[in-house]
């Protein structure tokens, strides 16, 4: 009797313990095409299945029916949000990846050669009309990048959360 207690024990134990195994979801790096309007191969256009299967390291998902916010994947611990429902990528300053070309914090007089004029032009941000829609650069105080934002859509069109 006393094994039997002692096998239906250790089976119960043994039981439990790989109930409370739950694997961490593991996101290759991230990497920025600014001139293709990717990020890992994935648009500004991407469902939202789409990207949660590709990243599933997202920290929140909103739905498209929720009134308050806009509908995205959001990954705030690399600092890069995919707002699906405005059709639009947006990389903060703290973004961990790799950003090709290179454009945080870079300065905002030296983009001339790489991008041209700016479709649009405000104090704080520049628009550049791409392939694939919009480039939308912010600035900080310096001059420097501290924002962007790849849209599918054009600068007539696009339409950003707050």
């Amino acid at each position: 009797m006393k094994n039997f207690l002692l096998l239906m024990i250790c089976s119960i134990t043994g039981i439990s313990a790989i109930a409370q195994l739950k694997a961490t979801a593991v996101c290759p790096p991230f990497t920025v095409d600014i001139m293709a309007g990717t990020v890992n191969d994935l648009f500004a256009k991407s469902a939202i299945g789409e990207i949660q299967e590709r990243l599933p390291c997202f920290s929140e998902t909103v739905e498209k029916d929720m009134d308050s916010k806009c509908a995205g994947v959001f990954y705030k611990d690399r600092d890069i949000s995919f707002y699906t429902d405005r059709r639009y990528i947006e990389i903060g300053e703290k973004f961990k990846g790799k950003l090709s070309p290179a454009l945080m914090g870079v300065s905002r007089n030296s983009l001339f050669n790489l991008l041209g004029h700016p479709k649009l032009k405000d104090t704080g941000w520049d628009a550049y009309q791409m392939g694939y829609g919009t480039l939308i650069l912010y600035y900080n105080k310096a001059g420097k990048i501290n924002k962007i934002q790849i849209s599918s859509k054009t600068t007539d069109s696009i339409k950003l959360c707050e």
